[in-house]
This record gives structure tokens, C-alpha cells and sequence, in this order.
């Protein structure tokens, strides 16, 4: 009899025991075990294996984006239904009722909308017109404000489909003394345009009253004389020429050509705010005194703050944060070149209990200029010796914490919405006056523009 003296154990693996083949052996055909590719070709089909796999992947990703995309709202593609051609080349265009203004290289041209040909055209001064702003004024009459190569504002008024001039807003018989034009805004209604100028070392904002009614009330009386003359003169063909009917109309252009409408009025010349300096009072009686209303905020002008008070406090910051300031570098303050402006409804800020106004009507505008604080507000009611002062004081001033990058007023004029330089977007009430949301944009982001839907 053969016993065993140890129990049966199963032998620990070994290398000897590991397979040979692939790692996937068991994946493999047992009956293809033999027809296995030898090396190297065995690792060149791995490869083509794995590059189809990656191709495949890639497949199944962009049929998934393109599946996602079938999902989405596609844009309604617009294609042109009619054109218009033009004699030279085209700079800009504004839309105005049923007519489309075209800037040349050389004038003006109108078109009209319902059969799409040139209408009048403008080249008295062989100019290139670089921007437009066009508005409807009602009874076939029409505001045109151009910008020329050389920043000159010409202001027109079209009609019957005639261009007649009425000024060019910024002309001086000096040429060293010229302006140029940067943006140019008219009021709904067109009642009143704002320019903001820039010379040579300085900018400023002009506000004119536009006088439209008399432009009607005037273009109404020359239409009346212009169909008079045009039937008298179609009554004396027909006595003539007996048996024959001539129908003959008066250009418009030369009926027009000796109307002679009233000029805009300069109401208001808006210029920066100067730097803040040291002050020039002896005591603080001497600034209460020129401050007229102790509940609204002002420029900052009337402090009590000395030269020497200045210039130490900024010795202490430059010392305190030198290597931050050589890093980046100093700039020194100037005075702002460029400016946002709004024209704006009544409301409770700007309207006085006595003031009689109109609903529809601006009487005031929102300033605010490049790199600073303050939102400004102005009447447009100022009386002659305030027109006259080169420094107009804001009715409202509106501080914010940081300076101003641009700015958006509501259809209504209720909403103003302030985007700061540090990204930060406040919506104002102005009504009321208190903010209705605080927006914070990401770091590092610059604010350029902002709009009410």
C-alpha cells in the first residue's frame, strides 16, 4: 500500500508557466493558434489596429458635434432681394423712412427704397463723406448729419428729394483753429445734435437746438408755391399748344435752391473736467460759499486739501509701492480727449417741479469722459450767461467707484446702466436712484461697450 506522508499541495506559479503568445491570447481563435504573425509583423498590426481605433474615435466624436448641431437653432440665411448701384465708392449709409443715404468718395446720394434708384445726389464741395446720421422729421422732411475727410460736420436737411444745406456746424476762417468732428449723436425727434470736437490740445462736447418746426412750417410754404408755379406754368403750355397736353414739373432742386432755412443754436459747449489741484480757499467758510446746494454731490473741486498736502501724500505712495510703480510705470493725468454722451427724457432727477416739459422731448444729457469718475448731468434750459461760461457746472453729478469705460441709457431714459474699468456692470434707477443689479465681469477683462435689448 503507497500512502502519502504530506498532504497534496498545488505547485506556486512560475515564469515557466506564463504564455508566450500575446496578452489576449484567450481572445484568440483555438483554431487559428498556428497562423499567428511571426515578429515583427505581429507589432506592425498592432499598430494599424490601434491607428484605425483612434480613427474611429474620432469619427463617432464629429457625428456626435455634427448630430448636436442638427439640434440647435440654425440662423435663417438672408439673401438680397434688390441692389442699388452707385457711381463711386461707398464709405457709409444711413436709413431714414423709405430712403437710404450713401456717403461717396465724392457727396451724397439718396436712394429709394421702393424701387431701389438714386433719387438726388450732393457734390457742390467735392468732399468725401465718411459718416452719416440720418432721422426722420415727418412730412417727407428729413435731418442728415455728414462727417467729411476732414472732420467737418455739414448738416442737411432733404426733402422732396433735394439735399439744401443749412450749415456746417464746426467751420472757422481760421484753419489753424479747425476742430475735427469725432462723433456726432442726434436726439430722437431731432430736436436737438450733439458733436464732440477735438482740437489740438483739447476736446469739447457743443449741444444745438435743432429748429424743426420751422423747417416744416417753411418747406410746407415753398411745396405750396413750388405746385402753383408748376401748375401756371403746365396752364400756359396748354393755352399754347392747342390739341397737345405737355405735363412739365419744375425740378425740385431749383425750386429749393432759394429757401433759406434758420440756423441751428449752439446751447451748450461741454469741456473736461480739469485735474484736481491743490486748493485756493483760506478756509472752509470760503468753499461753503461756492457750493449752491449742500445735497448733491460735485466734482470735487471745493475741498480744503493744500498743494503741500498733495505732494506729500504723493511722496508717501510712491515710496510705499516703488517697485510696483517702476515695473509698470507712471502715467501722468491728462485731460480726457474723448467723451459718451446721451440725450435724455424727463425725470425726477432732471426735471424741477416748476418746468413745463414734454414727454417726448430731451431736456437734459448724460456726459461722461474717458478715465473718469463721474457721470455728469445737464439741462439743456441753461440761460445765455450760463451758455457763456466755458466752465458749465453739472446739475447731477453721478459718482461711481471706479472710473468710467462706457455707458448705456434705456429707450425710456429710466435705466442707465455704468461699466467701470474693473469690469463691473451697475444698473441704475435713475427715478428712484438707487442701483437695480451689480454685475462683476471675469479678472482681466475690459469692458467696450454695452446696450439695452
Amino acid at each position: 500500500v503507497n500512502t502519502r506522508k504530506h498532504p497534496l499541495g498545488i505547485p506556486p506559479p512560475s515564469e515557466n508557466d506564463w504564455p508566450k503568445d500575446e496578452e489576449d491570447f484567450f481572445l484568440l481563435d483555438p483554431d487559428r493558434e498556428r497562423d499567428a504573425l511571426p515578429q515583427p509583423f505581429r507589432m506592425i498590426s498592432k499598430l494599424v489596429m490601434q491607428v484605425f481605433e483612434s480613427a474611429m474615435e474620432i469619427i463617432e466624436s464629429r457625428e456626435m458635434l455634427r448630430e448636436a448641431q442638427k439640434l440647435k437653432v440654425q440662423p435663417k440665411k438672408c439673401f438680397p432681394t434688390a441692389e442699388f448701384q452707385v457711381t463711386e465708392r461707398a464709405n457709409c449709409l444711413a436709413v431714414s423712412g423709405k430712403y437710404v443715404f450713401v456717403g461717396l468718395s465724392e457727396g451724397l446720394s439718396a436712394f429709394n427704397t421702393c424701387d431701389f434708384k438714386d433719387v438726388c445726389a450732393w457734390d457742390a464741395a467735392k468732399t468725401e463723406i465718411c459718416a452719416i446720421h440720418a432721422l426722420d422729421l415727418g412730412n417727407e422732411c428729413h435731418v442728415l448729419l455728414a462727417v467729411d475727410e476732414m472732420g467737418l460736420v455739414w448738416l442737411f436737411c432733404f426733402h422732396k428729394e433735394s439735399f439744401l444745406l443749412v450749415k456746417i456746424l464746426n467751420e472757422v476762417e481760421d484753419i489753424s483753429q479747425r476742430s475735427t468732428c469725432v462723433e456726432q449723436v442726434l436726439s430722437r425727434g431731432g430736436d436737438y445734435a450733439g458733436i464732440l470736437l477735438q482740437g489740438n490740445t483739447k476736446a469739447w462736447l457743443e449741444i444745438y437746438q435743432l429748429p424743426k418746426d420751422s423747417w416744416l412750417t417753411e418747406m410746407e410754404k415753398n411745396a405750396g408755391a413750388a405746385e402753383g408755379l408748376a401748375y401756371s406754368e403746365r396752364r400756359s403750355s396748354c393755352l399754347s399748344k392747342v390739341g397737345t397736353f405737355l405735363l412739365q414739373e419744375l425740378p425740385v432742386s431749383a425750386i429749393q435752391g432759394d429757401v433759406e432755412l434758420d440756423l441751428p443754436v449752439l446751447l451748450l459747449t461741454v469741456r473736461p473736467p480739469k485735474p484736481i489741484t491743490g486748493t485756493s480757499f483760506k478756509g472752509p467758510l470760503d468753499a461753503l460759499e461756492e457750493v449752491d446746494d449742500d445735497s448733491m454731490l460735485g466734482l470735487g473741486y471745493n475741498h480744503l486739501i493744500k498743494d503741500s498736502q498733495w505732494e506729500l501724500q504723493e511722496a508717501i505712495f510712491c515710496s510705499t509701492y516703488r517697485e510696483y510703480l517702476e515695473a509698470e510705470g507712471v502715467t501722468k493725468e491728462e485731460i480726457p480727449r474723448h467723451a459718451t454722451f446721451h440725450f435724455l427724457l424727463p425725470s425726477r432727477i432732471l426735471m424741477g417741479p416748476e418746468m413745463e416739459v414734454q414727454p417726448d422731448i430731451p431736456v437734459g444729457i448724460g456726459v461722461h469722459w474717458d478715465g473718469n469718475h463721474n457721470f455728469c448731468l445737464y439741462l439743456l434750459n441753461h440761460s445765455l450767461k450760463e451758455k457763456a461760461d466755458s466752465d458749465l457746472i453739472p446739475d447731477v453729478v453721478w459718482p461711481c467707484a471706479a472710473p468710467i469705460a462706457c455707458s448705456a441709457v434705456s429707450s425710456c431714459s429710466r435705466y442707465l446702466a455704468l461699466a467701470g474699468e474693473d469690469a463691473t456692470i451697475t444698473i441704475w434707477d435713475k427715478h428712484l436712484g438707487y442701483p437695480l443689479s451689480v454685475t462683476a465681469i471675469l479678472e482681466e477683462r475690459f469692458i467696450r461697450s454695452i446696450h439695452f435689448l
